[in-house]
């Protein structure tokens, strides 16, 4: 099994494992409606989230996590390695894709730029990944200028390839970054 890469400082905020006695603030976070306006699945059911995030810690390919501000819980990080496309022979378990939430008290501080740049350390430099990919709706523009500003590249505008409830079919973006490109900009300091 991999290095856990959590807990970890980035930026403002500590991330680091869920604990049990705090799921259910957790899965209140997940069903705000404000939150779920831009997430795919609008709503975790109950039991199955407590399940999985209960499951974390001891996962070989969830990585997901909490961020934490001064020891309150304010968001969620998803890192979860997957295996990409190819032919038979192809490395296994090489990549990942992330996602974020946070609560909506604290938006517009730059705390979704610290959890995106977080997840991209804990995938590039503790679990050795050469490639992650993060998704968004092209309308939540607040999310690709996280995305952006944690140095991911738009690599895909879908048009219409995305259902949203309150919208109807609506464009997605796809993001991406290479651990080579990672590398690059910590070098010279802008990751």
């Amino acid at each position: 099994m991999p290095t856990a890469p959590w807990p970890a400082r980035s930026g403002s905020l500590v991330l680091r494992d869920p604990r049990p006695d705090e799921i259910d603030e957790l899965l209140a976070l997940r069903n705000d409606p404000a939150v779920n306006r831009w997430m795919l699945k609008t709503h975790a059911e109950p039991e199955a989230f407590r399940r999985e995030w209960l499951a974390v810690p001891d996962s070989a390919t969830d990585f997901s996590c909490v961020a934490d501000l001064d020891g309150r819980a304010v968001g969620l990080g998803f890192l979860d390695v997957v295996d990409g496309m190819g032919q038979p022979g192809m490395p296994v378990g090489t990549q990942a894709g992330i996602g974020y939430v946070l609560a909506p008290d604290v938006w517009g501080r730059g705390l979704a730029t610290d959890l995106a740049r977080g997840l991209l350390t804990a995938a590039f430099d503790v679990l050795g990944l050469r490639r992650v990919t993060a998704g968004c709706y092209a309308d939540n523009h607040a999310s690709a200028r996280v995305l952006e500003k944690a140095g991911m590249r738009r690599e895909q505008h879908g048009v219409q390839d995305s259902w949203h409830a309150e919208l109807g079919w609506v464009d997605g973006c796809e993001y991406a970054l290479l651990a080579h490109e990672w590398a690059a900009r910590r070098d010279v300091g802008t990751a």
